[in-house]
């Protein structure tokens, strides 16, 4: 299955990702903050990156940014609890597949990972 890293500032978050990723047979990482997920991502082989566009430090369009210099094959899907069209725009033509909207749902979630890893 996929090396999976994920990023978002609150703790619970990421650990539903986790295991709903991990149930599905994926590797998963998981990163609350923005520079440990940043070098992990530089010295890991990671297909998917799943980033929440608001974080402490930087937004979540500025890992996106960072992570496509590093490795510009990654794939990503953004989450947000605020969504708005020019975030979703920007992400996508930054290098992201997908965008998800918080609450995260968890047959959503499985869906857009399984389709974006495919692509």
């Amino acid at each position: 299955m996929s090396e999976i890293l994920v990023l978002d500032d609150v703790l619970d978050a990421v650990i539903l990702v986790k295991k709903i990723l991990t149930r599905q047979g994926h590797t998963v990482y998981t990163f609350t903050e923005e520079e440990e997920a940043i070098r992990y991502a530089g010295k890991n082989p990671i297909d998917l990156a799943i980033l929440d566009i608001k974080l402490k430090k930087m937004s979540g369009i500025q890992v996106l940014e960072q992570l496509k210099k590093l490795s510009p094959e990654i794939k990503v899907i953004m989450l947000t609890g605020y969504p708005t069209i020019e975030t979703a725009r920007e992400a996508i033509e930054l290098g992201a597949g997908e965008y998800c909207v918080k609450p995260i749902d968890k047959t959503e979630l499985e869906e857009k990972v399984a389709e974006v890893l495919a692509r």
